[in-house]
């Protein structure tokens, strides 16, 4: 991700925190930025090990409240699957994601499809389950990794 882009989405979060009535804090802003500079899902330890670049003396409990807030504004999203976190890429809204992941290169894509959330809720309340919070991520191969093995060097 190059730099405007990077500092774009730092203002939109900036923004929408200011309009929700938070505060973006410096680490939970180091966190986002890590996340968005990042092109790969990021384990709480990871952000750890590269915020020692960013604040003096990171702890695990830092990350871990900065991560609970970016979850709860929807700035980021927990991929359950890999225990690992990756940011929005669009926060100005309330959804409910599905992630596409990569088993070869790592690379997420998040889509957000309503029609699967309401399916997924109709499928559950046809057994009485209640959904609470879908989660949908699938494992796969990308395009680029698909095209890769299918054209050797």
């Amino acid at each position: 991700m190059n730099n405007k882009t990077l500092s774009q989405m730092l203002e939109k979060a900036e923004a929408l925190c200011h309009e929700r009535g938070v505060r973006l804090t410096q680490q939970r802003k180091a966190v986002l930025q890590l996340l968005c500079a990042s092109d790969k899902p990021l384990s709480a330890y990871e952000l750890l090990d590269r915020m020692r670049g960013l604040i003096k003396n990171p702890a695990p409990p830092t990350v871990y409240r900065a991560l609970d807030f970016l979850l709860e504004q929807g700035l980021a999203h927990k991929l359950e699957s890999l225990h690992a976190y990756v940011s929005c890429t669009h926060p100005e809204h309330s959804h409910a994601s599905q992630f596409l992941i990569c088993d070869d290169c790592g690379e997420v894509a998040e889509i957000e499809d309503p029609g699967v959330t309401k399916n997924l809720k109709a499928l559950g309340e046809t057994i009485g389950f209640r959904t609470k919070r879908p989660v949908v991520e699938v494992l796969g191969t990308c395009g680029q990794c698909i095209e890769k093995s299918s054209n050797p060097a």
